[in-house]
């Protein structure tokens, strides 16, 4: 398994700087980035502040940058323009701070390793490469695979894990690493209804003590049901605000590749 997808945070570095309550949890700034060998920008002036506790829904069309933004929000990739705080400390340097859940095609469900080790993981930024997990980092992942009903599943191979299982796992991983802002790329695409709400019923807790969560989706649906606040990413924010707000014709349009035309009155 990819170990930038297991553990895109890197072992080790946890930042020491105190968390600043009084700052937004997320501040991103005038934000570029272009892939190499690529003419076309991913990612054109983004600028979005979250506050701390919000549970925010990102949406747009394939191609926008979203999970671009997710990964340089977490430092898988490298800030090129513009400037990224997390609870008013540069990203880089409070990375513990920040935890997420990568898309499930990234991940090679092939590699040979248990559900506890995938959800132990989550504690490696804290400890490093040369400690060793202690009673505290095991009990937050038995916290962790209990709130996400997997105790069952310890001990099994992930890749014989169902996908709302394998979207579990990675999950509770993000749950063990009990990270102030935590980021959740695509994590509905292709689990059961019980993951899903499993899933929105974890997050909204979080969310109640004083966690904040960004979360990539094309599920259009849900946004109202579950979500406050919307941003439209396509290369740059187009709309943020309350999802009645920003499903618009329009925007659903845009959001799933095709061209909304209005009909003219008929005289």
């Amino acid at each position: 398994m990819k170990k930038s997808e297991l553990n895109p945070l890197g072992y080790g570095g946890a930042c020491t700087l105190p968390l600043r309550d009084d700052c937004p949890a997320l501040v991103v700034q005038d934000l570029g980035f272009t892939y190499p060998r690529s003419e076309t920008p991913a990612l054109a002036g983004v600028s979005v502040k979250v506050k701390k506790g919000e549970l925010v829904s990102l949406v747009g069309p394939n191609g926008a940058g979203k999970s671009t933004l997710l990964k340089l929000i977490v430092g898988q990739l490298t800030i090129q323009q513009g400037s990224i705080e997390v609870y008013g400390c540069q990203a880089h340097a409070c990375r513990h701070r920040v935890s997420i859940v990568p898309q499930r095609s990234t991940v090679d469900w092939r590699f040979p390793i248990t559900v506890h080790q995938v959800v132990l993981m989550g504690r490696y930024v804290h400890l490093g490469w040369l400690k060793k997990p202690g009673t505290q980092d095991y009990e937050a992942v038995d916290r962790a695979l209990e709130n996400m009903k997997i105790r069952d599943l310890r001990d099994r191979q992930i890749g014989e894990l169902s996908g709302g299982q394998q979207q579990r796992v990675m999950l509770a991983r993000t749950l063990a690493h009990d990270a102030e802002l935590l980021l959740l790329d695509e994590p509905l695409n292709h689990v059961d209804i019980g993951t899903q709400e499993l899933i929105f019923h974890t997050l909204e807790k979080l969310t109640q003590m004083g966690k904040t969560v960004l979360i990539s989706t094309h599920d259009l649906g849900i946004l109202k049901v579950h979500f406050s606040r919307t941003l439209f990413l396509d290369k740059s924010i187009k709309a943020d605000g309350p999802a009645a707000e920003i499903l618009t014709p329009e925007t659903i349009a845009e959001a799933y590749g095709f061209q909304f035309h209005k009909e003219e009155a008929v005289v």
